[in-house]
């Protein structure tokens, strides 16, 4: 494969990059036996200790009711469960299945270690460079996704396809 430092494309190296990062999640999603909109959600509900279903309609970008459907289906799996909001028990809370992300462990296992024999190829410094790329990459993409919904929602309501009838 080609490099930066032997005269590689650096947007080939890029996009490989994050197609190599696409595949996996699907991969992982796969062996989960879930949906890849139900690996995200569950990843934002492991890291974030649990969210309410609006907020996490809000993380996802999916309507009210496909949240509710799909928090169902990671209820149904045994990945996460509908808890009273200690503070406000008007609210729910999703949180994820301690046991079930156990399971989630053991799928991304070869990818952490397979990531781990990369990380260690550089130096602590290097890492710290890597690791504040990544910190700021992330909120990048998450903006970048935003723009991409938006730009979309348009579109959608202009070829949706009239409902009942024919």
């Amino acid at each position: 494969m080609a490099t930066p430092s032997d005269g590689g494309d650096e947007h080939v190296i890029f996009r490989q990059y994050l197609d190599a990062v696409g595949l996996q999640g699907l991969a992982g999603a796969e062996a989960a036996g879930l949906h890849t909109s139900e690996w995200y959600a569950l990843s934002l509900i492991a890291l974030e200790g649990g969210l309410t279903p609006g907020e996490l309609a809000t993380r996802t970008g999916l309507t009210t009711g496909a949240t509710t459907r799909l928090i169902d289906r990671l209820e149904r799996a045994g990945y996460a469960r509908r808890i009273a909001d200690p503070g406000d028990r008007r609210r729910v809370i999703v949180e994820s299945i301690p046991d079930a992300l156990a399971r989630i462990e053991e799928v991304v296992g070869p990818a952490r270690r397979h990531i781990a024999g990369v990380l260690a190829r550089y130096t602590p410094e290097q890492r710290e460079l890597l690791f504040d790329y990544f910190e700021h990459a992330a909120p990048a993409f998450r903006a970048a996704t935003e723009e991409i919904r938006k730009t979309m929602a348009p579109r959608r309501r202009r070829t949706a396809r009239p409902q009942g009838g024919d």
